[in-house]
């Protein structure tokens, strides 16, 4: 089923106007539960219950309260939130074009896909097409679910992709690491075993095995049967780093043995 639109509006490049759809790019595959009456198994209900008349609150009387004080509030309905003076609310400024690797892993949040309007086929291609030759990525701004975000506009299979952005005072500040010497051999014996490791990224390849383990359970569960786990072989703990190296370089050589093709005889 194909992901309905969630914001449409226009990418602001210069003078170019390019009116476009936005979807979400991703989707969670979690095995959700309901929450049941040990019991009797019931399924439990929320409701939004007001204690000042003492009923349940339908969702046409509910409104978004900002607290400014303690039991006071900003009450703000759906027309205050569109008349907000925010151009991103309709467009995508782009305000500037950096390099990807600029951008840490940590500032990115969800990825989106934008599909270019039928009259605004033409410009997307050309701003496409233009990120592609200049491999740059392009800054902006865009207004989701009551809130602006920073975001990052990037080429990505033949189309443009939006990734929204953290902002800095919403990065939380690192850990700091103690400091630790190593050596050049357990520094070479890393490195060995992270070039046995080393491929291309293929997604395909993984799977989530805690979901389909939880599936089979389920399944079992359902079915009747009992599930039976087998324990894993013991193995005597390794407490010498350049040891434990040396038992996971050997480990990679010889997965790497077996995954490697056999030559035919000629």
């Amino acid at each position: 089923m194909a992901a309905r639109a969630i914001w449409r509006g226009a990418i602001s490049f210069g003078m170019v106007t390019i009116p476009v759809s936005l979807y979400p790019a991703t989707q969670t595959k979690d095995i959700s539960f309901h929450l049941l009456h040990k019991e009797d198994h019931a399924r439990l209900r929320f409701v939004r219950w007001c204690p000042v008349d003492e009923r349940e609150v339908p969702n046409d009387e509910i409104v978004r309260g900002y607290e400014f004080a303690k039991g006071q509030y900003v009450v703000l309905d759906d027309q205050d939130f569109e008349k907000l003076p925010l151009p991103s609310k309709h467009t995508i400024e782009i305000s500037a074009f950096v390099e990807a690797s600029e951008i840490a892993p940590v500032y990115f949040e969800r990825a989106y896909y934008l599909e270019p309007q039928e009259i605004g086929v033409k410009p997307y291609r050309l701003f496409l097409e233009a990120l592609e030759r200049k491999q740059l990525v392009a800054l902006g701004k865009v207004a989701l679910r009551h809130r602006e975000h920073l975001c990052a506009l990037r080429p990505s299979g033949g189309a443009v992709e939006l990734e929204t952005l953290y902002y800095a005072d919403e990065i939380r500040e690192r850990p700091k690491v103690a400091e630790a010497s190593v050596s050049e051999g357990e520094l070479d014996m890393a490195s060995s075993l992270i070039d046995l490791l080393r491929k291309n990224f293929e997604p395909d390849t993984y799977h989530d095995e805690y979901r389909t383990a939880l599936l089979e359970l389920i399944e079992a569960k359902q079915q009747g049967r009992k599930v039976v786990v087998e324990a894993a072989p013991a193995e005597g703990k390794v407490t010498d780093l350049m040891e434990a190296l040396r038992k996971s370089v050997e480990a990679a050589r010889k997965t790497e043995t077996k995954a490697r093709p056999r030559r035919k005889a000629s």
